[in-house]
């Protein structure tokens, strides 16, 4: 952020280069003619000459300042721009971005670049713009990581689907309740009373909403590439396929459908349809207590 603070200074010491030149060759142009008067008496026709010729170097030098004021338009709307990304990116990555209005209060303090001719403020110009457009690139390309980052954090299962529970059985292997068999429980889970609220881990689209085997009455949200939950054994369910439903929403009670030993919720969390541990996705506070719960129960 220092760079562009010195950029937006730069600018200011470069218009008052600019206006400067403008004023310095007009009056050279000026004082020229007034030489050639004052050494040598001239006829009208020559003084018509040099009249003209200090016009044309008047809007030379005029048309020369429009041009150049142009380019510094065009740079100051470039680090209007990267002020724009630079509050972005800061709310992004939760740092705090320097006000811009208190940059107008700060005073150049680099020397100022040695310009002698309005060739070398173009070359000046030319070279901070490609600066700021090399800047501005980094910027864009640092916002869009960040958001797609965001993106990817804020589509992650991190709601606890069902309060007022404990985990009865966690994500790993056991012995089947029912089947007797040694085989990977798949997900988490959670007893409840019949009629529980559960509700979406995270925003998504259900992509099932019915009676499976085995799962009973269940409902399976998908949430971008890949990822997908899955909450089962449930006495109704709230929602129907295709809906788009946000975090925290209700979707389903709490029952005791398809191939259960009693009511709760069985939650799984699949990538690309493997399973994946749900404690890994929920909230540090939930996490620590699952935790200890898990280990202390089948």
């Amino acid at each position: 952020m220092n760079k562009l603070k010195n950029s937006r200074l730069r600018l200011k010491a470069l218009r008052a280069l600019a206006i400067g030149l403008g004023i310095s060759v007009s009056a050279v142009a000026g004082a020229l003619v007034q030489s050639k008067i004052g050494t040598k008496q001239l006829d009208p026709s020559q003084v018509v000459i040099l009249n003209q010729a200090q016009e044309r170097d008047a809007l030379y030098v005029q048309q020369s300042v429009q041009q150049l004021a142009q380019r510094l338009g065009d740079l100051q709307a470039k680090v209007i721009e990267m002020e724009s990304l630079g509050r972005r990116i800061a709310e992004h990555a939760g740092v705090q971005y320097t006000d811009p209005e208190l940059l107008q209060q700060m005073e150049w303090q680099d020397p100022a670049p040695k310009l002698s001719s309005a060739q070398d403020l173009g070359r000046e110009l030319d070279t901070l713009y490609y600066s700021l457009s090399e800047r501005q690139d980094w910027l864009t390309m640092l916002d869009s990581v960040l958001s797609q980052r965001l993106g990817n954090q804020a589509r992650f299962p991190a709601m606890h689907p069902v309060d007022r529970s404990y985990v009865s059985s966690g994500y790993g292997w056991r012995r089947h309740p029912i089947t007797g068999r040694h085989t990977l429980h798949e997900g988490m889970d959670f007893s409840a009373p019949v009629g529980t609220p559960i509700v979406a881990a995270s925003g998504g689209i259900v992509t099932e909403a019915r009676y499976r085997s085995g799962y009973g009455k269940m409902v399976e949200i998908a949430h971008g590439d890949g990822l997908i939950t899955r909450y089962a054994h449930a006495s109704s369910i709230l929602v129907r396929l295709g809906d788009v439903v946000e975090k925290g929403q209700l979707i389903a009670r709490v029952g005791a459908t398809g191939q259960v030993t009693g009511a709760h919720l069985h939650f799984e969390v699949r990538l690309e349809d493997q399973p994946l541990d749900p404690i890994l996705f929920l909230p540090k506070e939930y996490s620590d207590t699952l935790l200890v719960q898990s280990s202390t129960t089948k």
